[in-house]
């Protein structure tokens, strides 16, 4: 088979014909909290019929180029439906259903930018969709996968497949940013599949398959690259659960890993913090993670020593030292970019603080107060990264801290109807380099080939003018007092009246914790006392807020610039704070 000019739905077609009879998806259910999970199975010939039927009926009631919007559950329709839209040539637009809490009004700003003319959902949430576009004023036209026949009239029978042009769009990735209208990545046909084929050889699949096993929402870049276009794309069985599933109960994915032959997955660092403190000893019982294959890390910022942990607490039941892969991508450039590889020790560079903040990778011992503790995110997979100074656009040395700029056929084609931004973001010209380049925004370094992720260009708190990263003010934060929640917290920058700038942190405390082992003074002072001793840095305001408050985005991460929003106009101010009295 070829496969240079393939697009998925070239792919799918491939193995529908050629291993009909193979198990392509499995989609495991959790009706109650002791269920061992109900599983249910798409083969390929399956997943093919059921793709062209529901292309066939969004190729009758739309247009070639039209905006086919995803708000499907996590689930069998999901992937159906994406794969029946491009399939129409059609572009998709994967999001969530209205009842994801939080999250209505950006749905409908994703909405309200992409337009799509039709929308696509299942039979149980068909009301929930129609009253929220309706109550939105969105008009689009409203059709549940799980409700087209196979063959109604012999529609399918008579739709002929488009012939897809590799390099037109094939969905909007919309970018998890709370702050601005949301911006829709255009990913081309080309592009998905190259990515696809990009991470299939970080992880060791060309030769040997894999088992994809996932719980990351399907509308998330990594979720949908990992758990649908990667084994559409290699033929591999992909086995999915309902995010909520896991978050309830996080030992079904471990169970889920243990049972399928070199199990790859994808999971942001705090899933792998949550599995070591939520998975009790009973729960580890006959479980065996022997053949696990490779465990992503990506999404936010790695630690190594949340992978220890992990290791640690699993070791007993066999989880090779080997398995994690911190990675590093993001949507722009459909989603991967760096991965370390599987089978590798996890690398690990202790770097001084203040030196890395002035752009210099300067190593420390593992106990200096000024350390850092960075984890290699690997080599590019299969596309050319460079470090850059973004004010002169040239490339940078090793060790030296800039933004990190990449190429590859994976790069979107840009942003849906933003010309400026897609020219600043997508157009970059690097000196003495070829070609374009896209600017992600990331700081980041290489050492010893691997990229190190330092944080990101926008969120850099810049006080008497050195440079501090807030990941590491939150760690610093989060590690001073019990009561402080982790991974639940935003330090940034805010204007003061002298014309200079001071730290603030908004922090959530734990859930259950009694009124006298939260008091928001004697929190605020032990946090001031730690960023001050750690970092020499001022904390001018401290918040201490209860659990749900600070703003996260739909894939899961602390929003900072929602939060310093939310701080500036007033939100907080009736909490419990360590207010900067000076």
């Amino acid at each position: 088979m070829r496969t240079n000019s393939l697009t998925l739905p070239d792919h799918l077609r491939h193995w529908a014909e050629t291993t009909p009879a193979r198990r392509a998806f499995t989609f495991v259910d959790h009706p109650t909290y002791d269920s061992r999970g109900v599983h249910r199975t798409l083969t390929w010939r399956r997943l093919h019929v059921r793709t062209e039927a529901v292309a066939a009926r969004i190729a009758r009631t739309t247009t070639p180029g039209d905006r086919v919007a995803l708000l499907c559950p996590q689930g069998p329709d999901f992937v159906i439906g994406f794969l029946g839209a491009l399939s129409a040539g059609r572009v998709a637009v994967p999001m969530f259903t209205p009842d994801l809490p939080g999250h209505g009004d950006r749905l409908a700003a994703v909405l309200a930018d992409a337009r799509p003319s039709a929308v696509l959902t299942t039979r149980d949430r068909l009301e929930t969709v129609r009253s929220f576009l309706v109550d939105r004023r969105i008009p689009a036209l409203v059709l549940a996968t799980d409700l087209v026949p196979d063959d109604e009239d012999g529609e399918a029978d008579r739709w002929e497949p488009p012939e897809l042009e590799t390099g037109s769009t094939a969905y909007l990735q919309y970018t998890s940013g709370s702050t601005r209208v949301p911006a829709g990545v255009e990913i081309s046909h080309a592009n998905v599949v190259a990515n696809a084929r990009q991470a299939l050889t970080a992880y060791d699949a060309d030769e040997q398959p894999i088992t994809t096993v996932g719980w990351l929402p399907l509308y998330h870049d990594m979720g949908l690259v990992l758990s649908i276009a990667a084994p559409v794309v290699r033929g591999l069985l992909s086995v999915l659960m309902d995010p909520a599933d896991f978050l309830q109960r996080p030992a079904r994915w471990l169970r889920l890993l243990a049972a399928h032959p070199r199990a790859t997955s994808a999971a942001p660092n705090f899933a792998y913090d949550y599995c070591v403190s939520a998975i009790g000893e009973e729960e580890k019982a006959g479980l065996r993670l022997d053949g696990v294959h490779a465990l992503l890390n990506g999404s936010e910022p790695v630690r190594p020593a949340t992978a220890e942990r992990f290791h640690a607490a699993f070791a007993a039941q066999g989880l090779p030292g080997t398995a994690h892969c911190p990675s590093y991508g993001l949507a722009e450039a459909t989603v991967f970019v760096c991965a370390a590889r599987p089978g590798e020790p996890l690398r690990r560079f202790v770097l001084d603080r203040d030196a890395l903040a002035a752009g210099k990778a300067l190593p420390v011992a593992l106990g200096d107060p000024a350390a850092v503790d960075l984890a290699g995110c690997g080599e590019p997979a299969d596309q050319q990264v460079r470090i850059v100074d973004p004010a002169r656009s040239t490339a940078l040395g090793e060790g030296e801290v800039g933004e990190i700029w990449v190429q590859g056929p994976n790069v979107g084609r840009g942003y849906w109807n933003r010309d400026p931004q897609t020219r600043r973001a997508f157009h970059a010209a690097l000196h003495g380099a070829p070609g374009t380049w896209l600017r992600t925004g990331d700081l980041g370094t290489m050492v010893d080939g691997q990229l190190l992720v330092t944080g990101r260009l926008k969120d850099l708190v810049i006080v008497d003018g050195r440079n501090h990263y807030p990941q590491d003010l939150e760690a610093t934060a989060q590690d001073a007092h019990p009561a402080v929640r982790r991974d639940r917290l935003a330090a940034f920058a805010v204007g003061l009246d002298d014309g200079t700038e001071g730290l603030v942190i908004v922090a959530e405390h734990g859930r259950a914790l009694a009124a006298a082992d939260r008091a928001p003074e004697e929190v605020a002072r032990a946090v001031r006392a730690a960023v001050s001793a750690r970092h020499g840095l001022r904390v001018r305001d401290f918040v201490l807020v209860p659990p749900g408050t600070v703003p996260r985005t739909s894939s899961g991460k602390v929003s900072r610039s929602l939060t310093r929003t939310r701080y500036l106009g007033g939100a907080y101010a009736s909490a419990g704070a360590g207010g900067d009295a000076a």
